[in-house]
């Protein structure tokens, strides 16, 4: 059987015939042939690694070569207790990696779960429920309001049929089908005569032809992208793989140009070993993985608290690294709740405070707040919206929300706003009939009972509801389409209202009873306003370099619109804008350009949004990408970071998400984006801070070999270092507040490094003041005629005292200490004060002296220490003071 793409472009008569089945169904016999032929009604899911080749990856990284080598080293010099430590972080991080690996590869899963359901059909004739599971290409499908589509169906019969297709296009509002033949190349939101797998019916009636069975499915389809999207790098996985790569090199050579020192000058080959390990051991920062976890996990605690749950650990550093945020439109953009703004009744235009179906909110006529009267044009206008309507508000959790058409919940809002009470209302005139939407007559009319006649309320769009109004002129009508462009132009949705008064004894309706004779009574126009919070977020997040781009499933003037009042670009007009049908017809260049330059999206397919997103990133963006829907999944699962809706988000898209957002609310993604650039900066402070330690440690080991001088410091020693400085001192700068300014710079380049030339120049002089602080204090020490011990406790205390001032200097790589507090962080205060206490420890207790070979010093000593410290606190600070002051004279000269 020959498979198409364009069903709707088939007459209903013309798919039924192609398809060899008929108005009973097909025979249970072919029913079985089919099912064999092409297989059960479900998604195949892709067979990936096997866990322990997963489990295996997580060792497949050049940081942990090194700490394995560290682990090798400290096992070596007899210290199982550090080489346990050490070996215990490869594994911790090498399962908790593999843990985020496995949860990211549940989407498909849930995909499959989400297909298994029961459908209503015909066989033979007879109607009768069957697995979901078991529907062939050409069963006939009965469904109802509450049914989740089963299959794609080429609807055959239908009436009054609604479905909510958001999970598959984006669509905020449930689609009214339509009969008819379509162009080809209509896109998937716009396929009126269609049904799509896993949608949800809610409202009427219909049959439907099964065209598209299992993978065939257009949510097969997504199924496929989501299953072929790249799992990418994060910014910072990259950068400390590079980083660990280039470390691993460096301490190889450092350690075997020791070892061949050492034999040149006629050492034996367990003592050069025994330099080459020391090196080894003191160049590795072995805090380093410990610190990257820490850090992202506090990170992971202050998103939290934004509203943003984290799922994947890296995922919270690349908010950090973030040059594009791709968002949905609906709830996260905007209230996700439909507002009335402005009304035209009696020749008189209103305007209305107010968002959401809260009936908090005041009328304005020409910037004047007028009296609410129960009588009047712009009375009777809400009131006919408000009893011509099927939809309810109620209160859930404090909110008032709708239960039904989102727009007829607007319309109860803007009567409740006014005083118009709906119960009240029915009481005054009890409903008596009812003709239902229709899209072919586009209104909906009721008619009430009054004492003295009865009315018909009618509201639908403009041009059928004000054909009817005989009363209008022509030149009336044309102020009436007039005022209709207007309002379309600012993106609002429009209704039209009109009344008609009959006699007592009608007490039904006909649509031949509408024809004419009704009085207009004005127009209502409504909007999803934006979110106040989403309109300051995408200024700042504009503001620190990062562009936002719309991508929704509604209509393009209505999101240019919004995007027009959320300020995604100056001066945002049309050409921003660009729909689904439009971009399918570009080449890959004008794509491209297209991705760039385009602001809002409309009417886009899912592979069109998974494009996108890789489009972007070929480009060289780091990619955000929020969605809510199953059609949004391959392209949260392809971006740099996927972002999923908690309160409307289908469980796709969170199992594929890398971050889920509890209130829906693109603000929240900004504050996690300045979370996350938090966490790179105190990660890049942590390594600016700890790689002096290790160069220096390694530098002095490396100078003695080639000299053939005692070694100022002995390796046990410099684990005693390496490990309590990591702890206490180091990690505490994973607790530092986000810098003021954080906000306002450009994002990260994602070629460059972690740190830039100026950090690696800082890192290598302040270096070169540690190494000469440790031979310059031990040799005076030696001179002064006290023992080896008590001259390494001393090189010992330089280091631990240098590292200590020198980690209040690294709380900012820019700002001096006034500027962001100097007891700001209270967990460094805390961890300062616990570090000199076991400095005190490790030079004064006996037992420490026998463990570490150390001496307690006198007071010349410390006074020594606490020079070079605060020297090399100093210097830092007047680099930064004048690099500053250079930075500022070049963007004053620009």
């Amino acid at each position: 059987m020959k498979a198409l793409n364009h069903w709707h472009h088939l007459g209903s008569d013309e798919v039924v015939q192609m398809l060899g089945t008929s108005n009973k169904g097909l025979s249970s016999e072919e029913a079985k042939k089919r099912l064999e032929s092409d297989g059960l009604n479900k998604l195949s899911q892709k067979k990936g690694d096997s866990p322990l080749k997963i489990l295996l990856r997580q060792f497949h990284q050049p940081l942990v070569y090194i700490l394995i080598v560290a682990a090798i080293g400290v096992a070596f010099l007899g210290e199982w207790v550090e080489m346990w430590v050490i070996m215990g972080v490869v594994i911790i991080n090498a399962v908790i990696g593999f843990i985020q690996e496995l949860k990211a590869l549940k989407a498909i899963d849930a995909l499959s779960r989400n297909m298994d359901a029961q459908a209503t059909v015909f066989r033979e004739g007879k109607r009768m429920q069957i697995s979901a599971l078991d529907l062939v290409k050409g069963d006939l499908v009965a469904l109802h309001s509450g049914d989740k589509v089963p299959a794609d169906l080429r609807i055959i019969q239908f009436r009054e049929l609604q479905i909510d297709e958001s999970a598959l296009t984006g669509e905020s509002v449930p689609v009214k089908k339509k009969s008819g033949i379509l162009e080809i190349d209509t896109m998937i939101g716009d396929r009126t005569n269609m049904a799509y797998s896993s949608t949800l019916i809610t409202y009427g009636t219909a049959t439907g032809v099964v065209v598209a069975t299992g993978d065939s499915t257009e949510i097969g389809k997504i199924n496929r992208m989501i299953a072929s999207a790249d799992i990418l790098s994060t910014p910072l996985t990259k950068k400390i793989s590079e980083f660990s790569r280039i470390l691993l090199w460096v301490i190889l050579i450092l350690a075997g140009l020791t070892i061949t020192a050492g034999l040149l000058r006629g050492f034996s080959l367990e003592d050069v070993l025994l330099e080459g390990v020391a090196l080894a051991v003191g160049a590795i920062p072995e805090g380093l993985p410990a610190v990257v976890t820490i850090t992202l996990a506090i990170g992971v605690s202050r998103m939290a608290k934004r509203r943003a749950i984290v799922r994947k650990l890296p995922a919270v550093e690349t908010l950090g690294s973030t040059t594009v945020i791709c968002s949905d439109k609906t709830g996260t953009l905007t209230q996700n709740e439909m507002t009335v703004q402005r009304i035209w009744a009696g020749k008189n235009h209103y305007e209305l405070t107010g968002t959401g179906y809260e009936p908090e909110g005041d009328f304005f006529s020409e910037g004047t707040m007028i009296e609410k009267r129960l009588e009047g044009d712009l009375s009777e206008i809400l009131r006919c919206g408000l009893l011509c309507n099927d939809s309810e508000l109620v209160e859930r959790d404090g909110d008032v929300k709708t239960e039904g058409d989102p727009t007829e919940g607007a319309l109860l809002s803007s009567a409740w706003k006014y005083g118009l009470e709906l119960e009240r209302e029915k009481e005054k005139l009890p409903r008596l009939d009812t003709i239902p939407f229709e899209s072919e007559y586009q209104y909906m009319a009721t008619l009430h009972q009054n004492s003295s006649h009865n009315v018909v309320y009618l509201k639908g769009s403009v041009e059928k509801v004000s054909a009817r109004c005989d009363e209008l002129t022509d030149s009336q009508k044309d102020d009436i389409f007039r005022e209709v462009d207007n309002y379309a132009h600012d993106g609002l949705r429009v209704l039209a209202f009109a009344k008609k008064e009959l006699s007592k004894d009608v007490q039904s309706i006909a649509h031949n009873d509408l024809e004419q004779g009704l009085k207009f009574l004005g127009i209502q126009a409504m909007i999803d306003p934006p979110r106040s919070e989403a309109i300051d977020a995408v200024y700042h997040s504009r503001k620190a370099g990062i562009k936002v781009k719309m991508i929704t499933g509604d209509h393009v003037a209505t999101a240019t619109a919004i995007a027009r009042k959320l300020i995604l670009e100056d001066k945002l007009s049309r050409e921003h804008g660009i729909t689904g049908a439009e971009m399918k017809k570009l080449s890959p260049p004008a794509f491209n350009e297209a991705a760039l330059r385009k602001s809002v999206f409309a009417r886009v397919s899912p592979s069109q949004k998974l494009e996108l997103v890789k489009s972007l990133q070929n480009q060289g963006h780091i990619v955000a990408m929020t969605g809510d829907g199953v059609n949004d999944a391959p392209a949260l699962r392809q971006a740099n970071i996927g972002i999923a809706m908690g309160v409307s988000g289908t469980e796709v898209a969170k199992e594929t998400a890398d971050m889920i957002l509890t209130d829906d609310n693109f603000a929240s993604i900004e504050a996690a984006v300045e979370e996350g650039r938090g966490v790179f900066n105190n990660l890049t402070k942590f390594i600016t801070w700890t790689l002096p330690t290790n160069l220096s440690e390694g530098m002095v080991i490396l100078i003695a070999s080639f000299a053939g001088i005692t070694l100022p410091i002995s390796p046990l020693q410099i684990l005693w270092i390496n490990m309590t400085t990591a702890i206490f001192l180091g990690s505490t700068l994973a607790f530092e507040n986000n810098e003021p300014d954080i906000m306002e710079q450009p994002p990260r380049d994602p070629n460059k490094p972690i740190l830039s030339r100026e950090l690696i120049f800082r890192i290598l002089w302040v270096s070169a003041i540690i190494v000469i602080g440790v031979y310059a204090s031990y040799y005076l020490a030696i001179e002064r005629g006290f023992s080896n011990e008590y001259a390494q406790t001393v090189a010992v205390n330089v280091i631990v005292f240098a590292e200590l001032f020198y980690l209040y200097s690294s709380r900012s790589l820019k700002h001096s200490q006034f500027t962001i507090g100097f007891f700001s962080n209270k967990i460094l205060v805390g961890g300062t004060l616990i570090m000199v206490a076991l400095q005190m420890i490790f030079t004064y207790t006996p037992v420490m002296n026998r463990v570490f070979n150390t001496h307690p010093i006198g007071e010349i000593s410390w006074i020594a220490i606490l020079a070079i410290s605060s020297i090399l606190y100093g210097l830092v600070e007047l680099e930064k003071t004048i690099r500053n002051t250079m930075e500022k004279r070049r963007a004053e000269s620009v």
